[in-house]
């Protein structure tokens, strides 16, 4: 970026998107420590969904190290992801619900929860369900919806789900009083049965907000400034918005762990290593 007189320009951005993506979300995490401190990054406001809230919750604390560190733990003790005989227990057959909360409750107490309320305005998409449908076959329509529109049109914000009745509904971290509340935002943020329980908040019931947009500037302000997009699986160029005041930044190349998986630590280690380096990589073309 080039002022008028040629000399390079750091960028200012006032609002930042965390893309969700599992287990992939730890590139967005790599990235920001590359360049936030370079750039002197202080965004006022924070547009996340799913697991990229949880990345912008643990920054924002300043407790990443400790959630990642206690993540790669659990992943490194769990041998599955999916365990058939707990059907026959009477115990849940994926593990990723128990395990994500745990980790949110590690690394985010009452202090670290103060912090975020110091912090930007984070704010958190949510999708409730039409209520032609019930939880568990919204979840197939809204999925299956999801699915085809990726493969069909690689769209960076996804439009089916919307057309079809599905609602977002846009929750701030600042409305949570206490730890448990805040990690049952951002599990319904997430919500993606069978990995999670069908989930309800305020007695209704909610699914992943990525089922409305799992890119979702939309709940930022038109007047909200030049906005920061980190996104976690790499799209076609041509697919990319070239909108002025927005910039997309990508992987460089495919980040193999997959969003749900929960034992690989190493495969987390890599996300966040490759993060470092494509922020590294964005710095040499801004500076």
């Amino acid at each position: 970026m080039r002022n008028r007189s040629g000399m390079k320009q750091n960028p200012v951005y006032s609002s930042v998107v965390f893309a969700g993506g599992g287990s992939r979300c730890l590139w967005q995490v790599g990235f920001w420590m590359e360049v936030a401190p370079v750039l002197n990054l202080a965004p006022k406001t924070i547009a996340s969904v799913s697991a990229g809230a949880t990345m912008a919750c643990y920054l924002f604390s300043d407790r990443f190290s400790r959630a990642v560190e206690h993540f790669k733990e659990i992943t490194s003790l769990n041998e599955r992801n999916f365990y058939p005989l707990n059907v026959f227990r009477g115990k849940p057959a994926f593990p990723q619900y128990a395990l994500y909360r745990e980790g949110i409750l590690a690394a985010i107490d009452q202090a670290a929860l103060e912090t975020l309320h110091h912090g930007p305005e984070i704010r958190v998409l949510i999708t409730r369900p039409p209520r032609w449908a019930g939880p568990r076959l919204a979840t197939l329509i809204g999925f299956f919806c999801y699915s085809l529109e990726k493969k069909l049109y690689s769209p960076v914000h996804p439009a089916f789900a919307s057309r079809i009745g599905f609602k977002p509904e846009v929750v701030t971290v600042d409305t949570c009083t206490t730890p448990e509340e805040l990690a049952d935002l951002l599990l319904q943020s997430s919500c993606t049965p069978p990995f999670t329980p069908v989930l309800y908040r305020n007695n209704r019931p909610v699914l992943d907000g990525g089922l409305i947009d799992n890119v979702p500037i939309r709940i930022l302000d038109k007047n909200e400034g030049n906005i920061l997009i980190l996104l976690t699986r790499q799209y076609p160029p041509e697919r990319i918005p070239n909108i002025i005041g927005r910039t997309y930044i990508q992987p460089s190349q495919p980040i193999a762990v997959y969003k749900w998986d929960y034992t690989n630590p190493q495969g987390l280690e890599d996300a966040y290593y490759l993060g470092r380096q494509d922020g590294q990589k964005f710095l040499d073309r801004v500076m």
